[in-house]
This record gives structure tokens, sequence and C-alpha cells, in this order.
């Protein structure tokens, strides 16, 4: 290639003058600056003279449209393409057509061969590259923004994309990594409420332990026209927490026979319908302080909810304890029964009359027969949550002895529900837990308890009975919560089945049961300690000033653990070597991280 002096020269994309020749080319770039190159190393643009780099600045007015619809789908040169567009052939018009070139829009190639674009086709491109610099104006707005810690509405395009990130739906966000976030969900959370496009009234954990959140929907079969036991005599009363949605159990006395009567969920849900498929899909009832999504269609409440209507169809376990307080004479009915809502306050105050004084003290002997079989009683503080308009309210559950009663009397019926299973060859879900070694099984102080709980092992689902060490019983079943747990909706299947004379599912399908209902049921327990966790930190920031006091349980230095009774709340503190446990102390909030549901104490 021959290559004058004073020629112009295309250089890494950019003009230059050829200022003097030999082994190597002395050019002169546009900012005036010099540098010697090899001639392969530029590309002839117009043989000169070119004065000055510096000429080249001002870009002359040419007929791009008319030059590129001459040529239509055609090819040229360099020097033609300019005398076509500019009218002429100079330095100044080259690099003008070149600039055409590199563009790209009407014109490709090389200055020997250039390819002119048809028109509709150049109309096209121009639209997708307007798209594209509308875009990434609005992208670049978006970061700017960003960065000064807010959003508008037009921007959650680009958010969706971090909440995806949340809930699992992507490994990788392009905003983080412009942002120079970290690529995780926490830190993802962190920044939508850095820029208020999320608020601390957001729980994103139901989602993202994949909880399900609509209700359900699907149908239901009829209630069957069949025999029932009247107990609409007895006074019967549904105890719950004030404020309860879903009373499904109650309690009455029959002189010396206890009747525990249970919503009678399996005769509208039986197995393999529409609505128990729907149930195992869940495997419970969601609990959150905000909200509460049933395992099962609103309707089974309406219908089978204890005390919300005059007279409720019951499954109705009754049963007597020998002096002992041993569970004999177990039967299991289809019931009617008349049932009326109480509180464990209202209770508590009138365990001094009867019907409540004699059902107190059937749970004391039974809890007491517990006892000496090895039961495990721990009674660590238990508070009540709540989320309305914008707020959380937190209280305590008072220990009120109303509470041990009834559920001293689910127990009564889990147990009576196995064994009459056992007794009858019955496959069932047993609940079972492996007996703890611990010499005080009934500890008192608040640490004692901790460690304690800490050393059981969970309980299990089999279609084997076995021991229940924890309640210090040789066999025992869920069975009193068929509206909001699966596998106790299993156990009321199974027993309709057997006193319809109908063929109960086998062993082979409560295993399959078992399996399929623990696998999502320990995703909802997930999603509702993550929850609370969440709800509970949002509280300490609704509340910035928070002081209050907690109980050293756990020594592991320089920190330990505390738990703040008032909030049901365990935490890591700093912690003198000489504090020991159970040492009352007296905590204030330093600060909170809610994505990591962390809240920070110092002791004083």
């Amino acid at each position: 290639m021959n290559i004058p002096q004073n020629s112009l020269v295309l250089y890494k994309n950019g003009p230059a003058r050829v200022a003097a020749l030999g082994d190597k080319l002395d050019i002169e770039l546009e900012d005036g600056r010099s540098l010697r190159v090899r001639p392969k190393d530029v590309l002839l643009l117009h043989p000169g003279p070119l004065r000055s780099s510096r000429e080249l600045g001002e870009i002359p007015t040419g007929e791009v449209e008319a030059a590129c619809e001459l040529l239509d789908g055609s090819q040229t040169t360099l020097p033609e393409l300019a005398e076509l567009v500019y009218g002429t052939y100079t330095p100044v018009t080259a690099w003008a057509a070149w600039r055409l070139v590199d563009e790209g829009l009407y014109f490709q190639g090389t200055p020997e061969a250039i390819n002119v674009r048809p028109l509709a086709e150049v109309e096209q491109e121009r639209l997708v590259r307007e798209a594209k610099a509308v875009e990434r104006d609005a992208w670049n707005g978006f970061l700017q923004r960003a960065r000064a810690g807010r959003c508008a509405p037009e921007d959650t395009r680009y958010l969706l994309e971090v909440e995806e990130l949340i809930w699992g739906q992507r490994e990788q966000s392009r905003v983080l990594q412009a942002l120079e976030c970290n690529q995780t969900p926490e830190s993802a959370h962190a920044l939508l409420l850095r820029l208020g496009y999320w608020n601390e009234m957001h729980n994103p954990w139901p989602r993202r332990t994949g909880a399900i959140l609509e209700h359900p929907t699907v149908p239901l079969a009829e209630l069957p026209q069949e025999s029932r036991l009247d107990l609409t005599g007895l006074p019967a009363f549904a105890i719950d927490d004030e404020g309860n949605l879903d009373p499904d159990d109650a309690l009455s006395l029959d002189g010396d026979r206890l009747w525990v009567h249970v919503a009678d969920v399996a005769a509208l849900v039986p197995p393999d319908s529409p609505a128990d498929v729907e149930a195992r899909a869940r495997g419970a009832t969601l609990y959150l302080p905000e909200t509460t999504i049933p395992m099962l269609p609103d309707v089974v409440l309406q219908q089978l909810g204890l005390g919300l209507q005059d007279v409720s169809p019951a499954l109705s376990f009754g049963l007597s304890l020998d002096t002992n307080g041993v569970v004999i004479d177990v039967e299991v009915v289809p019931s009617w029964v008349r049932v009326q809502r109480l509180t464990y306050e209202q209770v508590d105050a009138r365990l001094d009359q009867e019907p409540f004084r004699s059902l107190y003290e059937r749970a004391e002997r039974h809890q007491a027969r517990r006892r000496a079989g090895g039961a495990i009683f721990i009674d660590l503080p238990e508070v009540k949550m709540r989320v309305n308009e914008g707020r959380v309210d937190i209280q305590p559950l008072p220990r009120l002895r109303s509470r041990m009663l009834v559920a001293e009397a689910m127990v009564m019926a889990g147990e009576a529900a196995a064994r009459f299973a056992l007794e009858r060859g019955l496959p069932f879900p047993f609940t079972t837990q492996e007996p703890v070694d611990a010499a005080d099984r009934q500890p008192v102080s608040l640490a004692a308890m901790h460690g304690l709980r800490r050393s059981m092992r969970p309980r299990q689902y089999s279609s084997q009975p076995g021991p229940h060490g924890g309640l210090g019983l040789e066999v025992y079943a869920q069975a009193t919560s068929p509206m909001r747990r699966y596998l106790d909706l299993v156990v009321h299947q199974q027993l309709r089945a057997w006193l319809r004379g109908d063929d109960p599912l086998d062993a082979q399908a409560i295993v399959a049961r078992v399996g399929a209902a623990e696998a999502v049921a320990s995703g909802v327990r997930r999603a509702e300690r993550l929850s609370r966790q969440h709800w509970t930190v949002v509280y300490l920031q609704q509340h910035p000033g928070w002081q209050g006091e907690g109980v050293l349980v756990e020594k592991r230095m320089p920190r330990g653990t505390v738990l703040i009774s008032a909030l049901a709340l365990e935490t890591r503190v700093k912690v003198a070597d000489s504090v020991a446990p159970d040492s009352v102390l007296p905590l204030r909030l330093t600060g909170i991280d809610l994505p990591e549901r962390e809240a920070y104490f110092r002791v004083g």
C-alpha cells in the first residue's frame, strides 16, 4: 500500500496525518500527539494533502439518504461515496464519509468495498438504535437514582429483576452488579429497602421458602347422610385465644367420661379427593402474624368450625381415665354437638366451677401419669404476634392453667386415637419421638429449659407405632387438628373408613402421605419461624429506643445466648465472664439488620 506524505489515514478508528515517511510512519493524531507506527497499522482514506488533523473537526452537510437511495443495495468505494454525499472527495469529506461507514447505519465495509444498505433496512435499524438509546438513557437514569438512594415508578422493571433473585428465580442480577452489591437475597432485600421500593412491612420469607400463598379453591364433597350420635345435650366448649378464627376442637364432660370433639373434616375431604390432594400439597395451614393461608378451602371452616353454627358435625373421641391416669374405654363416633366458644382467660376464671374443675382434675391426673412415664415439661416464654395497619404488636401469652387443661385434653385424644387404631390393626400415621437422656425432665430455670430443648430430637411420623419420649406415652398420634394439619386429616380419614366399614388406606399409602406431607409441612414451619423473626425485628425497628431484660441461657464466650421473654427472642450478646446462667441482664437495642433478621443489643 503506497501511503503518501500528508495523507489521511485511519489509526485505531481515529484520523491521523502522515507527517513523515520511512521504515515507520510518523503520524499526527487529531489531538496533536505524534506517533511512529508501522505502515500496516494504518488504513489510507485520502492521499492528501492534509495540512493538519485539526482540519477534520468540522463535518460538512451532505445528502446521505439521497446517496443511499441512489446506490440502494449496491457496492461502492470511499471516494465515490464522498463524491455522492458531499459533492467532492477531499480529506475532510473522506473522513466524514468514513464516519458514516463506521457508524454502520447506511453503509458498511472497507474503503475499497462499501456495501450500501437498502433504505427499508436503514429505517428498521434506525428504530432499533433509537430504542436502544432510549433504553440506555433509562438505564443510566435508573442507576443515577439508585446510587442516590431513591427510585421512580418507571424503575419497577429493573427492580423486578432484583425481586426475582430474592425469590430464587435467578442467580445473578445486572442491577446488583452495576450497583456493586453482593449477589445474595439479603443484599437484594437491603437494596429494595434502601430505594424505598420495599418497606419493612414487606415480609419476603413465605415466598422465599416456597410456601403456597393463595387460598385453596378446590371443590368439596357434600356432607354425607349418615347416622351421628346426638351429643347436643352435653355442654361443649371450644377454648381458644381471643380472636381465634378456626375453632376445630371442643370439650365435654359426661359424668366420668371426657369427650373431645374435633371438626369432622374427613366427612367433606375423603382420600384422594381434590381437596385432599390440595391439602397434601400444602401440608399444613400457614399461620403468619399478618395473615393466615388455610390448608383447606374457607368453606370447610364455615361448615365445620365448632361453634360457628348452632349445631356442628364432629368426630368425637370418648374416653375415661383410671385412677392412675391411664386412658381407657375409648370410643370414636361421628356426632352432632352444640358448642359454646370461650377464651382461655374466661375458663381460667371459672376453674373452680363445673365442668371446668373436673376437666382440670382429669388433665392433672393424666399429666401426672405422663410425668411418671418420663415426659418432658418445658415452659419457655411465648408471645402472640399480630401485624395490623402497619404496626407490629407483640404480647406475652399469660401462663394460664386453662392452657394446660386444653393441651392435656388434646394429648388424651391423640393417645386415644392411637390406641384405637393399634387395637384394630388400622394403618395410621403415628407420632413418635426418641426419648431424652436427661436427669432433670422438669427443669425450672430458663437456662435448664433451653438446654433441655436443644437436646431433644424432633418428632417423627411413622406408619409403625412407637413411644413418644417427649410426651411420656407408649403410643400417640396427632388427631385434633384435621383442619390445620394434613396428617391429622389422614388420621380422621382412617378412623371414618373403619367406622363405615370401608377399606382404609394401606400402610404403603400411609408412608407415602407421611413423606409428602412432612416435606411440605417442614417448609410451612420454616416460613412461620422466619416470618416471626422478621416481624420481631420490625417491631424493634418501630421501637428504636427499646430497653428491657433478658436472661442468659447459654454461655459461649465472649458472647452468650440471651432469652428476651417479652419478645420470645433469643439473641447473642457480649457478656462478662463472671455472669452466670439465668442471670437477668438489662438490655438496650443498638441496631437492626432487617434483611438478615438480626437485632443487636448491649448489656447495660
